[in-house]
């Protein structure tokens, strides 16, 4: 089901019913800063055990973990005060950070994880999306081996990416497309790891870290 969503007018009643979507173990998807992305409820086993059928290489640490903002980080993974600077500067943006992650956190996140990634992009709709529901997105970048497991484990992963969200609308699991109906640029995010005292670049994409 696609619902056409206006990024700076956002529609609550289409929010609401996404957030409806996520809490009974469904899959949204939506436009991030850089691709498009996959998205389920950290609290529903239903929700995750979907989004791992749909990874090519069934990783779940290779899942990323959307938030609204620096306190939802600070409440799954240990933020030292330097890092914490960095998240602050690049935030929101098309940046992943890896994380050590809080012992607590395996209740909350349904999965054992030394380190977890997570972000915070640069678009309107995740973060009303993610608001609403009161907890951060599992998420994993949309792709057209999803649809074909022939394409599955090829390199050039920009050129599975979508332009478009009717595009996505066939993916198996997804329940909702939440589409702003314009092309969306077929771009990585850029990966630091941020587990040492040094702030290590693990993947280039289109976000630009100068230290």
């Amino acid at each position: 089901m696609i619902e056409y969503i206006f990024a700076h007018n956002i529609d609550d009643r289409i929010i609401v019913r996404a957030v409806t979507l996520l809490q009974e173990g469904g899959l949204v998807a939506f436009p991030t800063d850089s691709s498009w992305s996959i998205g389920c409820s950290i609290q529903s086993k239903t929700g995750i055990e979907r989004l791992k059928k749909l990874k090519d290489d069934h990783d779940e640490h290779h899942f990323t973990l959307i938030c609204s903002g620096i306190h939802q980080i600070s409440d799954l993974a240990s933020l030292s005060t330097s890092h914490f600077r960095t998240i602050k500067r690049l935030t929101p943006g098309p940046f992943v950070f890896v994380l050590p992650s809080l012992t607590r956190i395996e209740k909350i996140i349904q999965m054992k994880r030394k380190e977890i990634g997570v972000r915070i992009p640069d678009n309107p709709v995740p973060l009303r999306l993610v608001d609403a529901l009161g907890l951060p997105l599992y998420s994993i970048t949309a792709k057209r081996s999803m649809m074909d497991e022939r394409l599955a484990g090829n390199a050039f992963d920009e050129e599975l990416m979508f332009d478009m969200g009717w595009e996505i609308e066939e993916i198996p699991g997804v329940s909702m497309v939440l589409d702003p109906g314009e092309e969306h640029p077929r771009i990585m995010s850029t990966v630091l790891d941020l587990t040492g005292e040094e702030v290590t670049v693990l993947r280039q994409g289109v976000g630009v870290y100068e230290g």
